[in-house]
């Protein structure tokens, strides 16, 4: 295992300045975002920031991130995966139970796009049944991986009940980056309503992603930025 190893395979992203992103991406166009329950960030007229955090729970980091959201009293939402809350339930009931949020992450983190109907629906019912068995509640917010997804998955889960939530400042933990690399890119790119992804996934050197929070939490509270669940942020309940 080096420095730069993800579990997952990564498709290349483009990242376009035109006020829509091109549909040949894994992301998908606006005029989704104006159709369905579908975002990137939250409201721009709020000083509220949230941190996101995708691919666990890990033995390792999510015990960690959990102390530093306590020292700091910031409540954060965790996008979990299926097969890794199998193998660590006990940290999952520990996220609830500490107040933060759990999103789906699909079971086993493929690339939806390229998913049959009954594959992508399997995924998230597989997801859903351990966070209400395991934290209390079906979830309402869904993060996609690697932000892939189709028109008609996303409509969906939109008639599920469900929020679909992208991101809009990606620190590009995972590949192991330091604390002041990432730390940079959140402040450099941080507005109101920024939603940030970082992870916490088994087998990905993250120390940055952890020393990090002892940079961004302190300069946005100084700044008077709430830093907020998914929930908060869109006045949305957690489950559905």
């Amino acid at each position: 295992m080096n420095g730069h190893y993800y579990p997952y395979p990564m498709p290349q992203r483009n990242y376009p300045t035109i006020p829509f992103l091109d549909s040949r991406a894994s992301w998908t166009p606006f005029t989704w975002v104006e159709k369905y329950h579908y975002a990137f960030s939250g409201p721009y007229n709020r000083a509220m920031v949230a941190l996101t955090f995708d691919d666990g729970p890990d033995p390792v980091f999510t015990p960690v991130i959990l102390e530093k959201l306590r020292r700091y009293d910031v409540k954060a939402t965790f996008f979990l995966l299926g097969t890794n809350m199998e193998k660590f339930p006990e940290l999952v009931k520990r996220i609830a139970a500490e107040g933060h949020v759990i999103g789906n992450h699909t079971y086993d983190h493929p690339k939806l796009a390229d998913a049959t109907d009954d594959a992508y629906h399997q995924q998230i019912q597989k997801s859903d049944a351990l966070i209400q068995t395991l934290a209390g509640y079906k979830p309402k917010f869904f993060r996609p991986p690697y932000g892939s997804i189709t028109e008609s998955q996303v409509q969906w889960a939109t008639k599920q009940g469900m929020m679909i939530t992208q991101w809009s400042i990606d620190t590009l933990d995972w590949k192991g980056l330091p604390a002041e690399t990432i730390t940079d890119t959140v402040i450099a790119n941080v507005l109101p309503g920024s939603i940030i992804l970082q992870h916490n996934a088994p087998g990905v050197p993250l120390q940055g992603t952890v020393d990090a929070l002892d940079h961004i939490i302190p300069q946005l509270q100084m700044k008077a930025v709430r830093l907020v669940t998914l929930p908060e942020m869109f006045s949305l309940t957690k489950g559905r």
